[in-house]
């Protein structure tokens, strides 16, 4: 049953990935950049779970956190151009 799962995981992500290099903007490419994260995710956690480490599901947390950060960044930075914040452009 699991084995299924992973099947289908890896399935969505080579959608993804497909999706990523399709995508007719870039935040679309964003966008499935960051579902190709979060099935990875899955994936770290069924392996997990298959192989009998409970461990790995921290380190899918971990990576979880990571790739939400990561993507916010990359959103402020195709959005702004830069990731440090200047008020002397925010002024009027």
């Amino acid at each position: 049953m699991f084995q299924v799962a992973m099947m289908g995981i890896l399935v969505t992500m080579l959608i993804a990935l497909v999706a990523a290099v399709r995508g007719p903007t870039v935040f679309d490419r964003i966008l499935a950049i960051n579902m190709f994260g979060t099935k990875t995710v899955l994936l770290i956690a069924v392996s997990g779970f298959l192989t009998g480490r409970p461990e790995w599901l921290d380190l899918a947390l971990v990576y979880a956190l990571v790739n939400f950060i990561g993507t916010i960044a990359v959103l402020k930075f195709v959005r702004f151009g830069n990731l440090a914040r200047d008020d002397e452009e925010l002024k009027p």
